[in-house]
């Protein structure tokens, strides 16, 4: 019996010697499993890393190449620092997260050579980061840039600047650039000689220049751009820069075709502003240069200013009316613009726009795109305008309150009928979406 028990107590200890075993191996390999499934962020391929920073905001960026001397090269590449955006605020006057600016001196000491896009968000209306914009401009001496936007989401900004102070630091990019291809100095205090200096050293390279509202400039000023820059392709202004003269410059033979012309109406104050005309034969020499150019007008208008426009045919394609626009000017919109391609109105008034909106589609053969807010507009003229269109209407945002019911439709049967012409589901919007 005695060697029995012990033969029992050998083979015991022997099974959990065996299950000891067995679970140390086991451990052994689940650590070893762990270690082969855990990464080694500091061994990521680097271009894997510029992929990842160059979605990350500038702070989230510098904490991250404080993680291992991989992750602070990347940081430093050159390929990271070619598009930027600097963001500028007063801490007490907004809650945006502007750039920090001990990483602005960084950049400035270790990359402005590496910058090529580059864009100045002010983000408030304070003249102090307006000037904090100017004095990195300044700095940006060992740069070419190819794109530079200042960008003023709060108004006023540059304008409050002196501008001998703002002149001085565009004119460092100006002049050390040399291959600018993109301008957007919207709400600035340029002036026809920094656009001379612009001209001398980029007119062969400038193919966008944006520059609505910047009353220093004179109609000579942008037409020396004209006639100097021939590879502009897109260009946005006020209408009191437009001129017969621009129109035939940008259409002479050396100059290349444009793709986009932009221009703003703009009246501050009713009466005080007189708007000139441009001659038809000026439009018809631009078009005839270049057949396919968007010729977009943003009209913020007071409904007496509006005498000098649509009185003859203009080649807008894309228009839009920011303040009440009357009937009649809407029914010349119908007679004077074939080439339309889209057309928003913001608000008209208290009467009904059925028989423009039927002239519209009769006469703008190419509308595609229609926008109405403050407006009124009979449900039987509405779908009789969707049914003259048809399906070439790709975008339609009407306003519920717009449409006034009639006799033959109801605000649930226009649903039916208008989504029965267009080809597809449509409904009136409950807020505007343009």
């Amino acid at each position: 019996m005695k060697r029995g028990r012990k033969i029992n107590e050998a083979d015991s200890s022997s099974s959990e010697e065996t299950t000891e075993k067995e679970s140390k191996r086991h451990k052994v390999t689940a650590e070893k499993t762990i270690a082969v499934q855990s990464p080694d962020w500091a061994n990521l391929l680097q271009d894997i890393i510029l992929q990842v920073f160059q979605y990350l905001p500038l702070l989230d960026r510098a904490h991250a190449s404080q993680v291992c001397r991989s992750w602070n090269q990347v940081f430093h590449m050159p390929d990271l620092w070619r598009c930027f955006e600097f963001e500028l605020n007063q801490p007490a006057t907004s809650y945006l997260r502007a750039t920090h600016p001990e990483l602005i001196k960084q950049i400035i000491k270790r990359h402005s050579n590496h910058l090529q896009y580059v864009s100045f968000k002010v983000v408030d209306s304070s003249k102090e980061s307006a000037e904090a914009a100017c004095d990195i401009l300044s700095q940006l001496v060992n740069c070419s840039l190819k794109t530079l936007g200042l960008i003023s989401t709060a108004r006023p900004s540059f304008m409050d600047l002196p501008k001998s102070h703002f002149i001085s630091a565009l004119t460092v990019v100006f002049v050390n650039s040399k291959s600018l291809s993109s301008l957007k100095i919207d709400d600035t205090p340029v002036d026809d000689p920094s656009l001379k200096v612009l001209v001398a050293n980029n007119s062969d390279t400038l193919k966008l220049l944006k520059m609505s509202s910047c009353p220093h400039v004179s109609p000579a000023g942008i037409l020396c751009v004209a006639d100097q820059c021939h590879g502009l392709r897109e260009l946005a202004l006020n209408y009191h820069l437009l001129s017969d003269e621009l129109l035939l410059a940008l259409s002479s033979e050396k100059h290349v075709r444009l793709e986009h012309l932009r221009i703003d109406v703009v009246s501050e104050n009713p009466g005080q502003t007189q708007f000139h005309t441009i001659q038809k034969s000026s439009w018809d020499a631009f078009i005839k240069h270049s057949p396919k150019v968007n010729l977009v007008m943003y009209f913020f208008l007071y409904e007496e200013e509006f005498d000098p426009f649509f009185r003859y045919e203009i080649p807008v394609t894309h228009l839009y009316f920011g303040r009440s626009v009357s009937k009649d000017v809407l029914g010349r919109v119908g007679m004077t613009c074939p080439r339309l391609v889209e057309l928003v109105v913001c608000a008209n008034g208290l009467r009904p726009l059925d028989e423009e909106l039927i002239r519209i589609a009769e006469r703008c053969k190419y509308l595609s795109a229609v926008g109405l807010g403050e407006c009124e507009v009979s449900c039987s003229a509405f779908v009789e305008f969707v049914k003259m269109c048809g399906g070439r209407l790709s975008q339609l945002s009407i306003m519920e309150e717009v449409l006034i019911p009639d006799q033959k439709y109801s605000l649930e049967q226009i649903h039916w009928e208008v989504s029965k012409h267009l080809g597809r589901v449509w409904f009136p919007d409950m807020m505007p979406t343009w």
